[in-house]
């Protein structure tokens, strides 16, 4: 959630709206799929190893293409990222929210469905879908009130998603983690996850010392 709604933060406010609107239709439609699921199926699926090292590896790849943004968001107007090929794809990541806030929402339906019983599935739906649809664009202007410089966002974006990006590595060298408790310390998976924070400190610092510089240049 936080991540998306960093995401959204780069848009203007009628396309928030219109995310939100999106997000508000899915919800709301949603309730026959999300009343087929049951707790017992929910608990199977989260006790897959192969499932969590699957759903973990997609994670990966959205947590890249944020990543990407980041970069090229950062780097827009410098002469090696004005090619055509470039700024389309700076396009594309730039109207790329992500997929991964699905599943949220649907867990979120799923939960409520089952948190209410005997209420109108319909009303429960459309009822989440509406606090939905008007929260998200509330939660994005409140994000831009609190950090109201662009840069900081992106560097929240950024280092919010390397920290995704080491939790999906250990789900993915160890999918058993999440359903059976083991003494062992993965070292190797500990170690990439403090070496991506340190990367993105020592990133955050360099690019806080030298923006003044490439300003007075230009």
């Amino acid at each position: 959630m936080l991540s998306l709604t960093l995401k959204l933060g780069f848009y203007r406010q009628p396309s928030v709206w219109i995310m939100s609107a999106l997000l508000m239709l899915f919800t709301g439609f949603s309730w026959p799929l999300a009343i087929g699921q049951s707790k017992s199926q929910i608990a199977d699926w989260l006790s897959n190893p192969a499932l969590m090292s699957d759903t973990a590896i997609l994670l990966t790849i959205e947590v890249a293409l944020q990543i990407a943004f980041c970069v090229l968001e950062l780097g827009k107007g410098h002469t090696c990222l004005t090619k055509k090929s470039t700024r389309l794809i700076q396009k594309l990541l730039h109207w790329f929210p992500g997929i991964l806030f699905i599943p949220v929402f649907f867990s979120l339906s799923v939960a409520a469905i089952f948190h209410w019983p005997g209420v109108s599935f319909p009303l429960i739906a459309w009822s989440l879908a509406v606090a939905e649809g008007l929260l998200l664009p509330l939660t994005v202007l409140g994000m831009k009130r609190l950090l109201p410089e662009k840069e900081a966002r992106l560097e929240l974006l950024f280092m919010l998603n390397l920290l995704i990006a080491g939790l999906g590595i250990v789900a993915t060298v160890n999918g058993r983690t999440a359903v059976e408790a083991t003494d062992n310390v993965e070292w190797k998976a500990l170690l990439t996850i403090l070496a991506l924070l340190l990367s993105g400190g020592v990133a955050g610092l360099l690019l806080h010392f030298f923006r003044p510089f490439a300003k007075r240049r230009e």
